[in-house]
Parts: C-alpha cells; structure tokens; sequence
C-alpha cells in the first residue's frame, strides 16, 4: 500500500554506492521513515570501508559508518536500546568480470568472501538484537517491521533460471549468490522459531550493471520495488527468493 514500509530501526550494510546508498535515501523518503537508520562499509576481514556519501538527513535518524562489524554492533545497541534492530539488510556485494575459462581461486575466493561470509558474520553477530526486536515486538506476526534479515542477492545466484549466461558468465558471481541463497535458507529455518523473517531479494541489477533492457532502468525504480516488497513480507514468505517486482524467484 501507499503507507510505505515502517520499520523502527534498519542497518544496512554496502552503503558506499549505487544500490546502498539509493536504499538509505528510499528508507529517509518513506512516509514514516526508521527513527534510528545505520548505514555500514562491513569489511568481512575487518579492514576499513569507504565511508558512505552524507545524505541529507531528512527525518529519519543518524547515519553511521563504522567500519568492523563488532563496532556496528556496539553502536547499534547503543543507540537502540532493548528495543534491539528490526531489520539488517545485507548488501553488501561484489564480482568480478570472468567466464568458464578465465575464472581463477583468487576470483573465487574473494567474492564469496564478500558476497556470502560477509552477510553470514553481520547476521550471526545482529542475532541478539534482532531477537531483542522480535521479542519486544512480540505480539504481532513476523515481518520487516517486527525483525527480520533480508539478503540482497540476484537471479544471477537461481540454479534453475540461470539468466543472462550469455551476457556474462561470472562464475564466481553466480556461485557467491547461490551460496547466499542457501544461507537466507539456513537462517530462516534457524531463526525463523525466534519471529526472525529471512528472505533473498534480487534488485534486477548486478554490480557492474548488465547490458541495457536487464532488470529495471534506474536504481530508484529497484528501490521502490524493494521497499514495496520488504512491507508486505509475512511469515509464509520466511525462507523464500523474491525479486524487485514482488514476483517469486525459483532457487
């Protein structure tokens, strides 16, 4: 509906750019935007990110860059108190250009690092607030205003669409991303007994941007779509694969 999605506190990680930083103006513009919104440059190995762009505060609250996520985790709590984190968004992603024959080790590793550890370390060590969310939140069903983890992946990770081969192989990409999946799985099933929402969201844009006619136009079309989608989640979607458009993707 036209109420927007209301969510009391967010922390989004991958906010040096593009997508991130079209989420964190999209979450400002919201009817009732977050009272407390934390925008993260998560390194999984623990170096420093490239602090976020400044955007205008609007009235949703402070914007934060901390660089590890133990600090992002002291500061969150600081901030929010035992009402605890109602909704992280991981998304933080990376690729390398690459085909069958030119993939290497090096290409494997460091994007799965990114794209798949790094969301597995900001949701195990956000477990205890979101927990504290869902329970202060207790009365009412699961969704991303209650507590929930979304994890921004890409149909480029769906086994069984397997869209765009011909445009761009990205081994390591696509690998990344369907590891993610089963990890929104895994986490859904783990914490989806504690009023955890766990879903995958496609953007219908990679990073670097597909060809012309892929996926949607503009990152604001992307965003409007997401935050659409994020406030009609429920809990019969917990362990599911939706995309920009609100249609469900197939693993």
């Amino acid at each position: 509906g036209m109420e927007g999605l209301s969510v009391g506190s967010v922390l989004l990680t991958g906010c040096d750019g593009g997508l991130g930083l079209g989420l964190l103006k999209g979450l400002l513009e919201q009817p009732s935007p977050p009272r407390h919104l934390f925008a993260a440059c998560l390194d999984p190995q623990g170096k420093v990110g490239r602090a976020p762009a400044r955007g205008g505060g609007g009235k949703g609250g402070n914007v934060t860059d901390p660089n590890s996520i133990k600090a992002a985790v002291g500061k969150v709590r600081e901030e929010v108190g035992s009402a605890g984190l109602n909704l992280l968004v991981n998304n933080t992603s990376t690729t390398r250009r690459s085909t069958l024959a030119t993939e290497t080790a090096e290409n494997m590793s460091l994007v799965y690092t990114t794209n798949t550890i790094g969301p597995l370390q900001t949701s195990q060590a956000f477990l205890p607030l979101l927990k504290e969310a869902a329970e202060a939140e207790g009365q009412r069903e699961m969704s991303c205003s209650r507590a929930a983890i979304i994890n921004i992946s890409s149909i480029l990770g769906s086994i069984e669409v397997t869209e765009a081969w011909e445009e761009r192989q990205d081994i390591c990409y696509r690998c990344s991303k369907a590891a993610l999946n089963m990890l929104t799985k895994c986490l859904a099933l783990e914490y989806g007994s504690s009023g955890i929402l766990c879903v995958s969201v496609d953007p219908g844009h990679v990073t670097p941007p597909l060809e012309q006619g892929m996926g949607p136009v503009t990152v604001e079309e992307s965003v409007r779509g997401i935050l659409q989608l994020l406030a009609q989640l429920s809990a019969t979607s917990n362990g599911t694969f939706w995309d920009w458009r609100g249609q469900r993707l197939p693993w």
